[in-house]
């Protein structure tokens, strides 16, 4: 085991504030050891983001794009071995560990066009001889802090458009996958991204690096601020951010409805709710919240669903079988048992027979692995029924494999339960009535939406991000999330060598307003 940090594309000395990245499907599998960055190293690593950037952003758009380009395919040449990385540092399954690194890939490949596509506009002047256009700016110093739940996806959402534009980048890497971090780092270095351009940073949240590097916004040297996370946390950067007039670029939490309509195809509707659910063990922002059913099909649906449930596989996240491995770290399984403590009441009804930590007292049916589950963080799926509105479990985004039962009496009904959250992240609708799916894409106030499909999934090329609670509206992926990295500019170019006043000497041409128009037949 290695101790690391690493600033300014350099291997510092370990200091004090230390921590451990360990395997959480077997937490005697320690990593690494990293040294969380000081505040003086923060400061440090600003300034020499300021420096590269004069000359970051004189390199030719097309060019910047070059290096995106070799950026993806060094991601194809380490995917499988990335994946593994992914797979031992958080517990993701090995299959979906693939998926997150492939939407890097695809991220790059998107954007390694737009170094070309750049596009401003030029616009008719209202004076002779005077030329209007626009262009895209890049904004300067980007600081971000992303979570270790897609650990390579989310970085390449918010780095490669960023470094396309021309900003350069301070991340502040997830505490609980340092080592991945670390080599999307490397990979980005061998790619050809230019030393104190793109600068990571590790340590932990609050009182550590990542309140450090959310302080320095007030003295001035952070251009653009990005967080994933947490709405909380999200509302407080939003906020420091907002004092001191910086843009924020926030993809908060989730409570995210997925209803099935009485004309749903069932089979199918169970299959996305397993996955919507109990993916990544209920570790994503689109993970399934509330579970909405029409009341004509909610009991057929449920023993299907249930059933799917009783036999899934849970265990070791390398196993091709696996459903969902382990929660993140000890800290995500201590918070989800928590929230089992505290939110479920006595009138609702929990429809799975087990729930909590699996371990040998308290064992899962299809356990697979070598190992037992004593010694990663290994739980339970949990489905609770009889959920309202005014239950603090309707609104409270749990992430981990849990999620609630409601019960509706039609489309409006649906619409208002999967509404009444607060969040407007993602959401779904099983249903194959037209009018239907019409009406719930008008009035959903999620900022995604799938018909007949799950609630999670993101394409490289559409974009990502909520409303409410989930966000400030912001959006990351494709060409929207290029409103993010740059500023827009307009020229105001007169070549009449006089001063022209607009609106006060536009020439007009004369109108006889009293002009009548007759005929006779």
């Amino acid at each position: 085991m290695q101790a690391l940090s690493w600033v300014s594309g350099k291997r510092e000395h370990k200091s004090a504030n230390a921590f451990v990245s360990s395997n959480p499907a077997n937490n005697r599998d320690q990593i690494a050891t990293f040294a969380a960055a000081t505040p003086a190293q923060i400061k440090s690593a600003i300034q020499n983001a300021k420096k590269a950037y004069a000359s970051w952003k004189q390199v030719p758009a097309p060019t910047r794009a070059n290096m995106i380009a070799n950026f993806g395919q060094l991601l194809i040449r380490h995917k499988n071995d990335l994946s593994r990385v992914i797979t031992r540092e958080m517990g993701k399954p090995f299959r979906e560990a693939q998926g997150d690194v492939q939407e890097a890939i695809d991220t790059c490949q998107f954007f390694a066009s737009e170094g070309r596509r750049l596009y401003g506009m030029t616009v008719p002047s209202e004076m002779p001889q005077k030329e209007l256009s626009t262009y895209r700016r890049s904004l300067g110093v980007f600081a971000c802090i992303t979570a270790a739940n897609f650990p390579v996806a989310v970085p390449s959402w918010y780095f490669v458009p960023a470094l396309l534009c021309g900003n350069v980048c301070i991340w502040k890497a997830p505490e609980d996958a340092p080592v991945t971090s670390l080599y999307f780092a490397k990979l980005l270095a061998a790619a050809g991204c230019p030393s104190d351009v793109f600068q990571v940073l590790f340590g932990g949240g609050e009182n550590s690096t990542g309140q450090w590097l959310v302080d320095e916004v007030k003295n001035g040297g952070i251009d653009k601020f990005g967080f994933t996370g947490s709405t909380e946390v999200g509302c407080h950067i939003g906020e420091v951010c907002g004092r001191h007039l910086i843009s924020a670029c926030l993809e908060l939490g989730g409570k995210n409805p997925l209803v099935v309509m009485e004309d749903a195809d069932l089979d199918w509707a169970v299959e996305a709710t397993l996955w919507s659910g109990l993916g990544t063990a209920g570790q994503r922002c689109t993970s399934l919240g509330n579970l909405i059913l029409h009341k004509k099909i909610k009991k057929n649906f449920l023993d299907k669903l249930l059933k799917k449930i009783s036999l899934i596989k849970i265990g070791d996240p390398m196993h091709p079988e696996v459903l969902y491995g382990p929660m993140i770290s000890e800290k995500f399984m201590e918070g989800h048992l928590s929230n089992l403590e505290r939110l479920i009441k006595k009138h609702h009804r929990v429809l799975t027979k087990t729930q909590g930590r699996i371990s040998k007292m308290n064992p899962w049916p299809h356990w697979v692995g070598r190992r037992g589950p004593q010694q990663g963080y290994f739980c339970h799926p949990t489905l609770v029924d009889e959920v309202q509105p005014d239950d603090e479990i309707y609104s409270t985004e749990t992430f981990g494999p849990l999620f609630n039962v409601m019960t509706c009496q039609n489309l409006d009904e649906a619409i208002d339960l999967a509404n009444g959250t607060g969040y407007g992240l993602s959401s779904a609708i099983f249903t194959q009535n037209p009018l239907n799916i019409y009406r719930w894409k008008e009035s959903i106030g999620a900022g995604m939406t799938s018909i007949n499909n799950s609630t999670t999934g993101a394409e490289a090329h559409l974009p990502f991000g909520g409303n409410g609670r989930s966000g400030n509206g912001s959006r990351q992926s494709g060409v929207w999330v290029l409103d993010q990295f740059t500023r827009w500019q307009a020229v105001n170019w007169d070549f009449s060598q006089k001063l022209q006043l607009a609106q006060m000497e536009t020439p007009q041409l004369t109108a006889n307003l009293n002009y009548q128009f007759k005929m006779n037949f």
